[in-house]
């Protein structure tokens, strides 16, 4: 546990970049490889690397803490983001994809 608190922004970090990677992965494995199989794994690849993670973190900073700071309160921010606005600008990602992707085919 003293590992996960000491390091916890730094792993936030790597984590977010390895859930946008598993992002722009979908949409590769979707438009571009037109792979159901390599898209379900990215999927997959997302949960384990975005949500789950964060969530557990944010959890276990909270209960460590026994207060709201700084990084319970930027894990919940990006929860929300991600489940509002993200979505939407995930979709006009997906659209956009598509678009570049069905020219160059």
């Amino acid at each position: 546990m003293n590992f996960l608190m000491e390091y916890k922004w730094a792993i936030l970090a790597v984590l977010e970049v390895l859930a946008w990677s598993a992002t722009f992965f979908m949409f590769y494995a979707r438009y571009r490889m037109k792979s159901k199989v390599w898209f379900r794994v990215s999927v997959v690849l997302l949960a384990i690397t975005g949500v789950i993670p964060q969530v557990v973190m944010g959890i276990i900073n909270f209960v460590m803490m026994k207060k709201l700071d700084l990084f319970t309160l930027v894990i919940v921010l990006l929860i929300l983001y991600g489940s509002t606005i993200g979505k939407k600008q995930v979709k006009k990602l997906d659209v956009w994809v598509q678009s570049r992707f069905s020219k160059s085919a």
